[in-house]
């Protein structure tokens, strides 16, 4: 047997209580239509410290999270296709699996798909040394990004990317940005590449900083006022507290677009304070391969600054520790 170290979530709880165990595990072996990939790099999510904390259910016993992979493909299984070789820099994001033939796969909504599978939480994922995955699932990579840089991409950018299309910002418009991680310093990119007016209201000091460093025209607390009236808004941080807030700085029309896959109870809404003259609630679900390479090849044409903090696999339990405590700006990744 040929082992690799990684870590499983063994018992989901608080993560100061230590869900996740080092283990040695056997390297996973490709099956039909899947690649074999060494890690290179892999992101931690937010979405990982749901897993381990039990916000989001068991899938499966013992998984191994994440699911930011950057990889080199080492080997192919029966039927891979031909995209990809060995020796090719990979991807491996949240969405492993649709099924192709639901209504919704069929209409171009393959992340609303009710037999879709994730990485990570269905699947182990890249909180190890080596993880395999469908080929047609697989993302490539854009050139001009180290490995550390490319992993925050393929979550945390792939879903701010379709925040920001969910919220339906006009163009030139002003966008109001309600934390500022991972996510939320990708997507505050996209949207002043593309002309708008960016707003971020987060808590973190170090946040409102790289705010104003990446060009948003005004960073204050996370609940506070923006200066103009919001177009559109994103809340990434995972506080339902905040939904009113995000509602109330909206102008006529405007759209809050929900990123997280798990958040707080939101509190009463007033209509006429928070819903009337036509603003809109909308969620965030996972993404499609669309999107995915909708966005990579964004990144491609435009230099992402990507703020990352590595940390080694060996310590992927107290990189969860440091994101639920908001010890950093930016986004963590391991490398193993």
């Amino acid at each position: 047997m040929v082992s690799m170290r990684a870590w499983q979530v063994t018992k989901p709880g608080p993560i100061d209580n230590g869900p996740l165990r080092s283990e040695l595990l056997e390297v996973p072996d490709p099956g039909p239509g899947e690649l074999q990939v060494r890690v290179l790099a892999c992101g931690v999510c937010r979405t990982d410290l749901h897993v381990a904390e039990g916000d989001l259910a068991v899938h499966r016993t013992d998984v191994v999270p994440g699911h930011e992979v950057v990889g080199v493909v080492t080997a192919l299984g029966p039927d891979a296709g031909t995209e990809f070789a060995v020796g090719d820099r990979v991807g491996i994001a949240w969405l492993r699996h649709t099924c192709g033939e639901c209504r919704f796969c069929l209409r171009g909504a393959e992340n609303l798909c009710p037999r879709s599978r994730y990485t990570g939480w269905d699947a182990d994922g890249g909180y190890a040394e080596f993880a395999v995955v469908p080929a047609a699932f697989a993302l490539p990579l854009p050139a001009g990004y180290g490995d550390t840089e490319l992993a925050p991409l393929l979550c945390a950018g792939i879903i701010g990317y379709r925040a920001l299309r969910r919220a339906a910002l006009p163009p030139g418009g002003r966008l109001g940005i309600y934390g500022f991680g991972g996510s939320a310093h990708l997507a505050a990119q996209v949207a002043l590449a593309e002309g708008a007016e960016v707003h971020v209201m987060t808590r973190d000091a170090a946040a409102q900083r790289l705010a104003l460093e990446l060009g948003a025209a005004s960073a204050q607390g996370a609940a506070e006022p923006p200066p103009v009236p919001l177009d559109s808004a994103i809340l990434f941080a995972p506080v339902g507290d905040l939904v009113l807030p995000a509602m109330a700085a909206l102008d006529r029309g405007g759209v809050l677009s929900i990123a997280g896959i798990h958040l707080s109870d939101i509190p009463p809404l007033n209509y006429d304070r928070h819903l009337f003259q036509e603003r809109e609630i909308r969620s965030v679900t996972a993404n499609t391969r669309a999107d995915s390479r909708e966005f990579l090849a964004f990144a491609g044409a435009h230099r992402l600054e990507v703020t990352v903090h590595p940390y080694a696999l060996a310590d992927a339990d107290r990189a969860l520790r440091d994101l639920a405590h908001g010890r950093f700006a930016g986004a963590a990744v391991l490398v193993p």
